[in-house]
């Protein structure tokens, strides 16, 4: 009876937790729109990182936020800035400094969330510097990875189409 008294509240603790991890929304993100043509520029490399970073940020925030619990959110990004040059286009371009360039940068995003009931909801966020003045950091994705996480707070607080 004692063994069945430790058992059965882990078993119970066990199957709420794999209920929950079902319920996590799945991320999936690709590349689409001019960045398609862009990625040779960029390098390869990079975009992987990109996209990358832009499913943990997303992931990491609707976890955070408990939204869009049991939903699909697939994800494009159309269009990627860097604020300095890329490993790609420092080795393409001799002369290129890696850390005396600096440029605006950002991203845009479009897509759709399929909720857990089927409904199909679009997806559109774009972010960029205007002017060198607004470049904050010294990362070269710096405007992008601020433009993944403005997208992720705004799906998880249901602001889907923005900008």
């Amino acid at each position: 009876m004692r063994h069945f008294a430790f058992i059965a509240p882990l078993a119970l603790a066990t199957a709420l937790s794999g209920s929950a991890m079902a319920q996590a929304p799945q991320i999936t993100v690709t590349v689409g729109g001019d960045l398609i043509e862009d990625v040779e520029t960029l390098g390869q490399r990079d975009v992987d990182l990109q996209i990358e970073r832009l499913t943990e940020v997303v992931e990491r925030t609707l976890a955070r936020r408990g939204a869009l619990e049991g939903a699909q959110v697939n994800l494009v990004l159309t269009e990627l800035k860097p604020n300095r040059p890329t490993f790609e286009q420092v080795r393409d371009t001799p002369g290129l400094s890696s850390f005396d360039s600096i440029s605006v940068g950002g991203a845009a995003i479009e897509g759709e969330v399929v909720t857990a009931d089927g409904q199909r909801l679009p997806v559109r966020y774009s972010r960029f510097s205007s002017s060198i003045a607004e470049v904050r950091g010294f990362g070269t994705w710096q405007d992008a990875d601020r433009a993944y996480s403005r997208l992720a707070e705004n799906l998880a607080s249901g602001r889907l189409v923005s900008r």
